[in-house]
């Protein structure tokens, strides 16, 4: 019995992945207030109704998109601020891995970037909540740096802010250019570490 229950879970768990990349493979040319219900589940080729048993909505399967594209980059941008390199490395390294994460998730990038704004309250809501929990961990990871003393939190969380907001930025012009001649490329490449280099100044004279 506990066989067939752990099939009947595994089965589950590939049908609600199926439908969360069936309607980011359709949001590629569509916002997700316009996206229909029957769309989706006719992608993966199962009843309407088996959308009900994973998702109450489709505001409830962007939400589920939201946690997919943002819940992997904790990591990441704790990394792009470690105190454990200077400066110029820090820059360096916060730009390469907004490049490759780009690269490799394309589709939940676009989908961020259209949806941040877009027209599912839920949706958005979303969104708001991770990039202010990617800030509040940003704030604890540049607390741990030499150049905090002195600062209050308030100000440290503003400065965690101004790096999100930057990352989100920076991954909308490599989303631009991803198509693009290798002179795009490197041109966001070029403007993204000037940004985050002027940033980086301003964070050391701002007690000044």
């Amino acid at each position: 019995m506990s066989h067939t229950l752990g099939v009947r879970q595994a089965q589950k768990l590939r049908t609600r992945q199926a439908l969360l990349d069936a309607a980011l493979a359709l949001l590629e040319e569509q916002s997700l207030s316009s996206l229909g219900l029957r769309e989706v589940t006719r992608a993966v080729g199962v009843a309407p109704t088996a959308f009900y048993r994973h998702f109450r909505s489709i505001a409830d399967l962007g939400v589920a998109l939201v946690e997919e594209a943002l819940g992997s980059l904790h990591p990441m941008i704790r990394t792009t601020v470690s105190p454990a390199a200077d400066s110029e490395e820090r820059i360096a390294r916060a730009v390469d891995l907004i490049a490759g994460h780009v690269h490799e998730h394309a589709a939940h990038v676009r989908f961020i970037a259209r949806e941040r704004h877009g027209g599912v309250q839920p949706v958005r809501e979303a969104i708001r909540e991770q990039l202010a929990r990617f800030a509040r961990e940003l704030k604890e990871e540049l607390a741990k740096d030499e150049q905090a003393a002195g600062w209050s939190e308030e100000d440290l969380l503003m400065l965690a802010h101004l790096y999100v907001d930057q990352m989100l930025i920076t991954a909308s012009l490599f989303l631009e250019a991803l198509d693009g001649a290798a002179s795009a490329r490197e041109q966001v490449i070029r403007l993204a570490r000037r940004q985050l280099r002027l940033i980086s100044i301003g964070r050391r004279h701002w007690l000044d």
